[in-house]
């Protein structure tokens, strides 16, 4: 079905560039990492440009949602309506770029992200313009190449950022509306997508572009289609190493270590950081002389770092020293890349049976591990994407997995990973557990020996089974479905739907623990966060001992899991 194409850059057109641009890396995303030869050929540029961008999207609709729907915070009923616009063009764009700096992934992410902030560093500054036209855009475009050229500090020619920079050249040239600008910028980037195997060596014996160039025509081809309504064509490029993506290793080097990448570190560092541009200056010049590849983008305090080192360790120290770094991802190149020589060891067999669970806490990530589970944390405000569920789906290993979301929210996103990792011929089955809770009780009863659908049915209904609740502090003033909060009040979650409003937290846990046992229960477990006293448990376990004499507690810590308390009767 044609696309309706948007005359004007501006909210909309982010929005529905964003969407396209997501489903054209994920049909593109196997073809992308199968050819994935620079600078590591670790087969997975395809996907961490399509959860770089899937971060993106999501910021962006959450803009969106947050005009038409009114913000609250989670769990409270209708908040009071109110009517606008909808968001602007510097909203949008805004968002976009956020969105894909917090959720960049790799080489090639990082750059893409650096190239959408550099976009929107230009679609701000014109205030509250509702859109652009071919001149804006064409502007944008130039100060993304520059911007991402910037952010590395050793650029290397036959790349995305000489894809990036033919764009930019090429959209200079056509003085048309924002379609003409957008086909123009998209047929330069294609010229200098087929041209990068004569400017990289390793391109030309792999008989490949470079992936992430190819990541970036894809990205502008759905450009096009926003204006246009049509996408263009399918590229016709040398792609002489395509191969199936989804393997159990990445793709062996038929060549001899090249110049640029032999004896080369031996992992990717990546993280978050907030820091002042000073002291990111300096950081820069510290991982400069610890190894290569080095990324850093970001700016007004917010960054995102990625390098490949020796040293893991020294790499996120020199980040403490420069800021606070988070969300950090160290990842060691597998045999058989651009990276390591010497012998290959035979793939890892899969075991027969994982489950994969979504985690709010640190402790409770121990936990589950302790248990058996492949975790996958999720910080508060920061829900994962499907993409990340995908690779905690593959990271288990298994032909056969058990998901637990724990979340409602994540319902969906949970449906697609595991339809993702269907295709990839893994069995998996999705339990929808809405609390970590849920998901503690599922794998108390999980037995890996018993038959896949005995196991999924005995999980499901132990969740199933199990009254989730949660205590957390309003955010601000909304309407709930147990009268007005206001910000600061302690909120009592049941299932769900806001429950008790005091300022207590005490005595609305006990509230809470009160109404959820008169319908009965065996087990209540307990699981505090950081901001939460070990005296609100003790309170809560002296509470069920006097009053519930046939009902057992037990009380884990969960870490920075976002609620103050978790609670769970089974």
């Amino acid at each position: 079905m044609a696309q309706v194409p948007q005359r004007f850059f501006d909210a909309l057109a982010v929005r529905t560039w964003c969407g396209l641009s997501l489903r054209a890396l994920g049909r593109a995303r196997e073809e992308i990492d199968a050819i994935n030869v620079y600078p590591v050929a670790d087969g997975d540029t395809g996907t961490n440009l399509y959860l770089t961008v899937e971060s993106a999207v999501a910021a962006v609709e959450a803009v969106f949602a947050a005009h038409e729907v009114g913000e609250r915070p989670r769990g409270t009923g209708e908040a009071p309506p109110h009517a606008d616009e909808g968001p602007s063009l510097a909203d949008a764009v805004g968002a976009m770029a956020h969105g894909a700096l917090i959720g960049a992934r790799g080489n090639s992410g990082t750059i893409l992200a650096q190239l959408l902030r550099g976009m929107a560093q230009v679609l701000t500054a014109r205030g509250d313009s509702a859109h652009t036209e071919g001149p804006g855009l064409r502007l944008a475009l130039r100060h993304a190449a520059a911007s991402a050229r910037q952010a590395v500090v050793h650029p290397v020619e036959g790349t995305v950022l000489t894809v990036a920079s033919a764009a930019a050249d090429a959209a200079d040239g056509t003085e048309g509306d924002c379609a003409e600008v957008a086909r123009a910028a998209y047929e330069g980037a294609r010229a200098a997508l087929a041209a990068t195997p004569d400017q990289l060596p390793v391109l030309e014996r792999a008989g490949v572009v470079d992936a992430g160039g190819h990541g970036l025509v894809t990205v502008l081809a759905a450009l096009v289609e926003t204006f246009t309504g049509r996408a263009p064509g399918p590229l016709a490029l040398p792609h002489a190493r395509v191969e199936h993506a989804i393997r159990e290793e990445p793709p062996a080097r038929e060549e001899p270590p090249t110049d640029e990448a032999e004896n080369g570190p031996a992992f990717e560092v990546i993280y978050l950081l907030e820091a002042e541009d000073a002291a990111v200056a300096r950081l820069r010049q510290r991982l400069d002389a610890l190894g290569d590849s080095l990324v850093v983008v970001g700016g007004d305090g917010l960054w995102n770092v990625h390098v490949h080192v020796d040293d893991a360790g020294a790499a996120v120290e020199a980040g403490v020293e420069a800021g606070r770094p988070y969300r950090i991802r160290i990842t060691h190149f597998a045999h058989g890349d651009a990276h390591t020589t010497g012998t290959e060891r035979p793939p890892r067999e899969r075991t027969q049976r994982a489950v994969v669970a979504v985690v709010p806490g640190e402790g409770l990530a121990a936990l589950y591990a302790e248990a058996g589970a492949t975790t996958l944390l999720a910080r508060p405000g920061e829900p994962p994407a499907s993409g990340e569920l995908v690779q905690a789906v593959r990271r288990a290993h298994a032909r056969e997995v058990v998901l637990l979301p724990n979340d409602a929210e994540l319902r969906h996103t949970a449906a697609a990973a595991a339809e993702q990792a269907r295709t990839e011929g893994i069995r998996v089955a999705l339990i929808p557990t809405r609390s970590a809770v849920q998901g503690i009780a599922a794998l108390a009863v999980h037995e890996p020996e018993r038959r896949f659908d005995e196991d999924v049915v005995a999980m499901t209904s132990a969740a199933g089974a199990t009254r989730h609740a949660e205590v957390t502090v309003a955010e601000r003033q909304a309407w709930t479905t147990a009268g007005i909060c206001q910000a600061g009040d302690v909120l009592g979650l049941i299932d769900g739907d806001v429950a008790v409003i005091g300022a207590d937290v005490s005595q609305v846990a006990a509230t809470v623990l009160d109404r959820m046992l008169s319908a009965g229960g065996e087990l209540v477990t307990l699981v505090l966060g950081d901001e939460a006293p070990q005296a609100v448990a003790d309170r809560l376990e002296a509470r069920v001992r006097a009053a519930y004499l046939a009902v057992d507690t037990v009380v884990y810590r969960g870490g920075r899991q976002g609620a103050l308390l978790l609670v769970g009767v089974e």
